[in-house]
């Protein structure tokens, strides 16, 4: 990038920013217009038949629920790991950019590896309480 301009510079990123938005805007708009040719009205009903906690019991729920929250966690971590190492990629040889990834990075691992104990826990947990209670579930 040493041969372009100094106001070209800006409107690489410009347009690097416009096309990562544009891009997320996508994967999120995609999926929502897909489901939307068989929805259904939005009830509390609905929403209860679709995560399967209508037929569950309590714990079984929270599982569920837990599981979901983890999960979403989980993806959160990752994206912001592939999002440090974008700007390790457009730092150009700036410290201050690399500096800046190397933490975005080493902040999403330590999140990632909370997240994956806080799932080790949830399991020792639910199998635990399912031993205790002569009960079987999968967590």
């Amino acid at each position: 990038m040493e041969h372009l301009k100094g106001g070209d510079k800006t409107h690489m990123k410009k347009f690097a920013k416009l096309a990562m938005i544009a891009g997320a805007v996508m994967a999120v708009a995609t999926p929502v217009a897909v489901m939307a040719q068989d929805a259904t009205p939005f009830s509390i009903e609905s929403l209860q038949t679709k995560t399967g906690l209508k037929d569950t019991d309590l714990k079984k729920a929270v599982l569920n629920t837990l599981n979901l929250v983890l999960g979403l966690l989980t993806l959160v971590a990752v994206i912001m790991v592939i999002f440090g190492g974008f700007i390790w990629l457009t730092a150009a040889g700036n410290e201050e950019k690399v500096e800046r990834a190397k933490k975005v990075i080493s902040a999403a691992v330590i999140g990632l590896i909370i997240v994956l104990l806080s799932w080790a826990v949830v399991i020792f947990v639910a199998r635990t309480t399912s031993n205790v209670t002569n009960t079987s579930t999968e967590a």
